[in-house]
């Protein structure tokens, strides 16, 4: 099911914002002009991804520093465990999320 989070102009180029999708944290990355969605909770602390800072298609996590690849919603060597990654698309002025959590 697709869920309407907002206008794609609610998130800049190099930049996160977080929605909630039916009680559900969603952050929505901007990486080179793609909207991508995944999961906000850390997985290792629970803080919200999108306050972590974003370098390319890899989000840090303030609380701690575990790194998550948000195209795929992996974990990067350290410690956390998979971001639970969810579909998404971009439309015209628009962003939806796919609603297909991992966890």
């Amino acid at each position: 099911m697709l869920v309407r989070v907002g206008r794609t102009l609610d998130v800049g180029s190099g930049r996160m914002v977080a929605f909630d999708v039916d009680g559900t944290p969603v952050a929505v990355a901007n990486v080179d002009g793609r909207l991508l969605t995944f999961d906000d909770t850390c997985t290792h602390r629970g803080c919200s991804l999108a306050t972590g800072d974003l370098d390319g298609a890899t989000v840090t996590s303030p609380c701690h520093g575990s790194q998550f690849d948000v195209t795929s919603g992996a974990v990067l060597p350290g410690a956390g465990g998979d971001a639970g990654s969810v579909a998404a698309r971009r439309g015209p002025g628009r962003g939806s999320a796919r609603r297909d959590l991992d966890a």
